[in-house]
Formats: structure tokens, sequence, C-alpha cells
């Protein structure tokens, strides 16, 4: 039998002496900082405007409605209903790619969402045999090795009025969500110009209005075809309400709905989840603590413009879901970005525009109640976490607690202190170094770390690392970084 190697990586026990009156997971600990930014990634933030974002949010208004069922009107006035709207973004799409020299596949994912269809759940708002089309661009990695490896951003570009059932009547659909497909076009615009090696996708879905529908096709597409998506960037309602009056709207932060435990966890993960304490650490978690992350990057108070990711430890607001939810059904990291408070006048109403003096609101998703500004603020974090994670060597893989026996049995040792392993995450480079990071069980985000891990062994091999901290008191992780440092996605043992 071959023996496997090991990486060892050394770590000094501290004597009894020096840990008093302090606790051990603060010794030789270091205070996470952000990464210094990237230039690269600050100049391509910087062409996302808002001038863009409002050309994108009126140009979709102007087609009537976005309703789904509208696509199988036939008697439309030229230039109106969704599957123009299908046809424009699919256009904007190539004409970004023209622009980069091709550099973006642009593809329609093409479906008929059929009511009669076995265990469908949304056939009181299709009620006929409907065709639905989902816009993406794929901006392929340039590492061979890494490629494969993928980041995506979408919103869904269909609207609805008071009438889920309506297919003809106005529903401009500004903030929900022509407010997310501008955030999904802008990043595609501005992040062509750049090269990664990991692959990025730009999405526009349908049919969210009528169940998911869309999302819920191209989440089983994207497993069905084996996407290695390790993030998905949902933005649905990111307009930046500006209703007169709302003195309570924020506009410094966006909030970030991430699931706790996975939605596709099995009976036994669960089970495991709740006896190690894990329930604020399942992947879109980690993908929601790498958000804010890369906002303190880019985004702080002396910086172009000050603005944060609001983490909410939810899947979604109350009573209520997105697309983010569709890949999480299908085991993907995903979260949702939405606006700080929202309007319900302008959320799925028809369009009451009352006389002047009335006292009366107006009704109506318009895009007179968006906040350009806002929505390039959304679109810039967005971009940043793409191109942060798509930089990246990705999530270290095969992350454990090495568990000590007493010698000659397989009876576990106890003791206080930790021994972590893993291995490097598929086709990273070989400069890749690793940040062991920790932080109290009742802390929502990482707090400490160690300098950077530089395995010296044989490339493939385990890393190994022993701690003199006791993991019952804190939660660990392990994240990979490249030479630039770029962090990836945290990996809990």
């Amino acid at each position: 039998m071959k023996i496997p190697q090991f990486i060892i990586v050394p770590w000094l026990l501290l004597s009894a002496a020096a840990c008093v009156a302090q606790p051990d997971y603060l010794h030789q600990a270091i205070p996470i900082r952000p990464a210094p930014p990237d230039p690269a990634i600050a100049r391509a933030l910087q062409g996302i405007q808002p001038a863009h974002i409002q050309q994108t949010i009126e140009t979709l208004v102007g087609f009537g409605t976005r309703s789904t069922l509208s696509s199988m009107e036939t008697d439309l006035p030229p230039g109106q209903g969704i599957n123009a709207a299908a046809d424009w973004i699919a256009g904007e799409f190539n004409q970004i790619s023209r622009e980069c020299g091709g550099c973006l596949e642009v593809k329609r994912d093409e479906f008929i969402a059929d009511p009669a269809s076995s265990g469908a759940q949304w056939g009181n708002r299709i009620p006929r045999p409907t065709r639905l089309t989902n816009i993406y661009a794929i901006l392929r990695g340039t590492d061979p090795d890494q490629a494969d490896r993928m980041v995506l951003v979408t919103g869904h570009y269909d609207s609805r009025n008071t009438n889920i059932l309506d297919a003809r009547g106005a529903a401009p659909g500004a903030n929900d969500d022509a407010s997310g497909v501008a955030v999904s076009l802008e990043c595609a615009r501005v992040l062509s110009k750049l090269k990664f090696p990991a692959t990025i996708v730009f999405v526009a879905v349908a049919g969210e209005e009528q169940g998911l529908v869309g999302s819920v096709h191209l989440a089983k597409l994207a497993r069905d075809q084996g996407w290695h998506l390790e993030a998905v960037l949902n933005n649905d309602i990111v307009g930046g309400n500006t209703t007169p009056g709302d003195t309570l709207q924020l506009k410094d932060r966006v909030r970030v709905f991430s699931e706790g435990i996975p939605i596709d966890a099995s009976t036994q993960d669960v089970r495991r989840i709740r006896a190690q304490g894990k329930e604020s650490d399942s992947p879109s978690r980690e993908l929601a603590r790498c958000i804010a992350d890369t906002g303190r990057i880019y985004f702080h108070p002396g910086a172009r413009t000050d603005f944060s990711a609001f983490l909410i430890d939810r899947p979604d607001r109350y009573m209520r879901g997105g697309d983010q939810s569709s890949f999480n059904q299908q085991g993907f990291a995903a979260v949702r970005f939405t606006e700080w408070r929202e309007d319900f006048n302008h959320q799925h109403q028809n369009v009451v525009i009352p006389p002047a003096g009335s006292g009366q609101p107006v009704m109506g998703d318009l895009p007179r109640f968006v906040d350009f500004n806002y929505v390039a603020r959304v679109a810039r974090l967005n971009a940043a976490t793409l191109a942060t994670l798509a930089s990246a060597p990705g999530v270290p893989v095969k992350v454990e607690f090495s568990e000590p026996t007493k010698p000659g049995t397989k009876i576990i040792e106890l003791g206080n202190s930790t021994t972590l392993t893993w291995q490097a995450p598929v086709g990273a480079p070989d400069n890749v170094r690793y940040e062991v990071v920790w932080r109290e069980t009742t802390a929502p985000d990482w707090q400490y770390t160690l300098p950077p891990v530089v395995p010296s062994g044989a490339a493939g091999s385990p890393v190994i690392l022993t701690l003199p901290i006791s993991r019952d008191n804190v939660i660990f992780g392990v994240r990979a970084v490249d030479a630039a440092g770029h962090r990836g996605l945290a990996a809990v043992p």
C-alpha cells in the first residue's frame, strides 16, 4: 500500500504562563482586515454608471408589460411584451460581446411551462402551456484548470401588475425587477473587459412572478449539465425606493439574505449540523460573508462610495421567496440582494396616477421611484464579488478535523488542541496559500486568522495544521488565497 504524503504545518504551542487571562483563540491571532483592492477590479467598478442603469430600466419599462404570460399573446402592439424584452436583452449581451471581441457566449434557455405537467406547483399562475426564455451570457475563464469553476449573477426580467393572470395590462416592473436585470447587464459590460481564471455567467430569467419557474428550470439545467457553480447572486428589488416622504430608506447598504441549514440537506446532514453548532455555516452563508468582506475592500469611508452588505440570516423576507432558492434547491450557494425598505404601493400594483393634490399615492412600479445611483452601487458590489471569486483559487476540499486516537486503538483521544486537514481546490494554481479563519460561536462573521499558510510538500498532498485552540469555543474555516490576495469562499470542517 502506498503511504500518502502529507504537508505538515507546524504551530508553536504556547507556554502555560503565556496563556494567563486570555482565551486560547486570541494567542498569536491576527484580527481579520480587508485585503488590498485589486487595481483592475477597482477601475472596472468605476465604469458602472447610473446613466447606463437608467437606460436599461427605462427601456425595459418601455415594453409595456413583461408578463410571462404575454409570451403567448399574438396580437400585442409591435415592440411590446416579454418576447420583445427577451430579444432586447439578448441583443445587449451580443453587443457587449462584440465590444470585447466575442468574449461572451450568449444563450437562450427556452422551454414550455405546462401546468398539466407532473408536479407543477404553479398551475394557478400559468393557466395554459407557456413559452419561457431565460437569457444568459458566459464569460469563460482563461485558466484551463479553473475554467470549470463558475460564479453567476441574475435578475428576473418578467413583471406583473395586480392581476397575476393579466398578460396585456401595463406592468412596468421598474424596481421589480428591471433593477436586477440592470445589475446583471452592467456586470457583464464592465467585467467583459477583464480576464479571469474562472468563469462568470450573467443571467436574466423569466417566470419569477409565476412561481420562480424560469430559475427552477435554469438551476436544474445547471445541475444536470454539471456546472460547478460556486456562487449565485440574485438581485431582486434593488432600486433603492425613492417614494417622497420615506425618511427610513437607507442608501448606504443593501440587504443580503442567505439560508442557514441548506434546503437540500439530508436528515443525517441536519443532525450533524445541529450537533456541531454550524447552523450558520452553510455555503450560502459563507457566500454572504464573502460579499460583506468584498464590500469592506472596495467601499468604505474615504473611498469612491460608502456602501455595505447588510447580512440577514434568513433565506428571504417573511412569506416570500426569490430565484436564489431555486439554486439552493439544487445544492448551490445562492443569496438574494434587496433594498433596505420596500414600498408595496410600487410592487405588483396596477398603475394609477391620482389627480395632483388629492393626497392619494401614485401606484405602480414606475421608474420615478428608482434611485439609479443606488442601483449602480449594488451593481458595483456584485461586480466586485464576481471578479474577486473568479480571480481567487476556489474552495478548499475535504476540510476536516483530524481525530487523534489512543496508541494501538481506535478510541478518540480528547484534547484541547485542534488539528485541521484539507486539500487544494480543484485546479488551484501552484502559488495558492491558505488562511485559517475562526470566530467565536456567537459572532456573525470571521474575526481572526493566522499568517497565510504556504504549503511546502508535494502537490496534491493534504495540508495538516495543529493549533492550540479548542474547537469547542470557536468555529473554524479555511479559505484559499492567491498571490494577489483574492480570497475565496471559506469552507468549514
